[in-house]
């Protein structure tokens, strides 16, 4: 399976981060020595002192698929939940100024969390689906499907142009504004349309 990542898709946390607003989505993969089950723990990496969470709605694909048409994307996905991507940010400002690539600072070992996955209905997508995240009880980041620059169907109309999309792959579809630095001792907690779907601590 493969982790396949959207960055810049809500506009808020593009002039957060002060980032150029993209013309299509901007796509990036993990190797699935990343993905971190909502059984652990989140351990700090040492190559870095300054690693971000970003919370984001994942979607999990049912079946394999390639240059799939929008209409038709819902009948790829079998489940949906909620994903964090860490980012080591002070490793990936490096690479950005050198224009190398992120793979170190995004795709490190543990860095794509992936809550418990609820079934997925074509219904879903008629309406903005809520989700949040909480640091140490305070309310990080609060966000909706609704505010997406690409929503997820055109998402993986895009991307399976490129990449053909397999059973059990992973698609992150980009975070909204609130990221921010964790440290250890932090505790994560993620709810998808008021249920609660993972708590995550910081080691």
């Amino acid at each position: 399976m493969k982790i396949i990542c959207i960055g810049r898709n809500y506009v808020d946390h593009i002039t957060e981060l002060s980032n150029e607003r993209p013309t299509e989505p901007v796509v990036f993969l993990k190797p699935d020595t990343a993905l971190l089950d909502a059984n652990s723990h989140f351990y700090y990496p040492k190559f870095s002192s300054d690693v971000h969470y970003e919370l984001e709605l994942v979607f999990r694909i049912g079946k394999v698929g390639k240059n799939i048409e929008a209409k038709f994307a819902h009948k790829y996905i079998d489940s949906y939940g909620l994903g964090i991507d860490f980012t080591a940010r002070d490793v990936q400002s490096k690479l950005k100024e050198k224009g190398l690539p992120w793979e170190k600072a995004k795709a490190f070992n543990g860095s794509a969390f992936v809550s418990t996955m609820l079934p997925f209905k074509a219904s879903l997508l008629e309406n903005p689906i809520h989700f949040s995240l909480y640091k140490n009880e305070t309310l990080v980041q609060d966000g909706n499907s609704g505010l997406m620059i690409w929503n997820v169907a055109e998402l993986i109309e895009d991307v399976s142009k490129y990449f053909t999309l397999k059973t059990g792959d992973y698609i992150f579809t980009g975070t909204p504004a609130g990221v921010g630095p964790i440290a250890i001792g932090d505790v994560l907690k993620g709810s998808l349309e008021g249920q609660k779907l993972f708590e995550l601590t910081i080691s």
